[in-house]
């Protein structure tokens, strides 16, 4: 039988951390957040009524067995002067199908056997109007997902405007799982809306499985400013309370200085570095490798090596 692995996450970071992991000989359950109002899944949630779908769609694209330009199309971006422009097409699929039966769950679960996925995608909630809630250092309240990425700043309190009714089967996943992955991305929107979900806080600290992080590569301009891996770890521990952070992973990398200006120059993002020794006081593992690679010019992760090291972790 297959060890079992629950993913929060959401966005790029976990697309792509899935691409790898879906080769080993592990059962997934990937628990996407539901909160962006941005771009084409703010624009069909306004319209629809709906919870986010656009991550949801990349992480079942990237669990999809199915041939490259299948994919494509699913990600495919409409360019055009009619209402469709900036629409992704495995957006309006799913926004479809949500409309057709009124189950997300349902909906993913569909879209997951027409394209080949053999891993499990739920959506932290069914909630159509869960929206994700900042404040920052100086009192200032910030309201929606898209809102708190563009304000360019830290917040001491990421919470929801209401307390969010979890999927039921996210809680018995979590039960389940032999380890649960907070995934690279993010931190304020794409891995906290999960965990500040009570239910699954709940749910970890009753949980036996060790809890795992994978650090972000490069900081995000406001939010991540100068933050060094023990940071990214203290943050989640403020958050998971009772149940702290196990292991991180973490890459290093040594990064091309012609990248790394390239990066400070037109994003504001820095490499972030391992501080062994607040680590070992933070009393987490630190696994440590050379996990980077560059495609176009960018900074990713390299899938299969990062899911080795998770998957000798979890074999251990």
């Amino acid at each position: 039988m297959n060890k079992k692995i629950v993913v929060f996450g959401g966005g790029t970071g976990i697309s792509y951390l899935l691409k790898g992991l879906k080769n080993f000989p592990v059962d997934i359950t990937a628990v996407i957040a539901v909160s962006d109002n941005g771009r084409s899944t703010g624009r069909l949630r306004e319209e629809f009524h709906t919870p986010a779908v656009g991550d949801i769609r990349k992480v079942i694209t990237s669990l999809s067995g199915i041939d490259e330009p299948i994919k494509k199309m699913m990600e495919y971006r409409f360019n055009t002067s009619s209402d469709l422009d900036g629409h992704a097409l495995g957006n309006l699929i799913l926004t479809a199908m949500l409309d057709m039966n009124g189950s997300l769950k349902d909906s993913i679960a569909y879209l997951s056997k027409l394209l080949d996925v053999r891993h499990t995608v739920l959506p932290i909630s069914e909630d159509s109007k869960l929206t994700l809630m900042g404040r920052d250092f100086d009192g200032n309240i910030i309201e929606g997902e898209h809102q708190i990425t563009s304000a360019n700043r830290q917040f001491e309190k990421i919470y929801y405007k209401e307390e969010p009714e979890v999927v039921p089967e996210v809680i018995t996943a979590i039960k389940e799982a032999d380890l649960i992955i907070f995934s690279m991305g993010s931190l304020y929107t794409s891995v906290l809306p999960n965990i500040i979900c009570k239910e699954v806080q709940d749910a970890i600290v009753e949980s036996s499985a060790p809890t795992m992080y994978l650090c972000n590569v490069v900081t995000q301009p406001g939010e991540t400013d100068k933050f060094t891996v023990g940071d990214h770890v203290e943050l989640l521990n403020r958050y998971l309370e009772k149940n702290k952070l196990d292991v991180v992973i973490a890459s290093n990398t040594k990064i091309d200085k012609k990248i790394a200006k390239k990066y400070y120059t037109e994003e504001q993002k820095d490499p972030v570095p391992i501080d062994h020794k607040r680590l070992k006081e933070l009393g987490v593992e630190l696994i440590e490798d050379d996990l980077i690679i560059i495609e176009d010019n960018i900074l990713r992760h390299n899938s299969l090596k990062l899911s080795s090291l998770i998957f000798s972790y979890l074999m251990r």
